[in-house]
């Protein structure tokens, strides 16, 4: 069974910065990719970033200059830093892992952390 144990969500001004983390624990896979998701209110989940094992990242057009992810493999950790928040950044943040099996990966999602910018 795999865990994803998410932290570092609140409220924060626009302009300001928050860092999210997310500690995974359990069975998984060395080639995996661990990443971020948001869910605003009345709005789909969209992808953040995501960060490969290797360490290859990519993120969503609307964070891209703002948003930096990492990853620590060794404490199957993975780091979302958000700098020059905006309100449009309100949501609810869950953090991602994809874990290589024969044929795909098996995906487990945490319970989510709630971002609030204010303006």
């Amino acid at each position: 069974q795999v865990q994803l144990v998410e932290s570092g969500g609140g409220l924060v001004q626009a302009g300001g910065s928050l860092r999210l983390s997310c500690a995974a624990s359990g069975s998984i896979h060395s080639t995996n990719v661990m990443g971020w998701y948001r869910q605003a209110p009345g709005k789909q989940r969209e992808l953040v970033a995501g960060i490969t094992s290797g360490g290859s990242a990519n993120y969503g057009d609307s964070v891209k200059g703002r948003f930096t992810i990492s990853r620590d493999n060794a404490k199957n950790t993975v780091y979302l830093q958000m700098n020059s928040l905006k309100p449009e950044d309100t949501a609810i943040y869950y953090c991602n892992l994809k874990s290589l099996k024969f044929g795909g990966y098996n995906d487990y999602w945490g319970q989510g952390t709630q971002v609030t910018v204010s303006s």
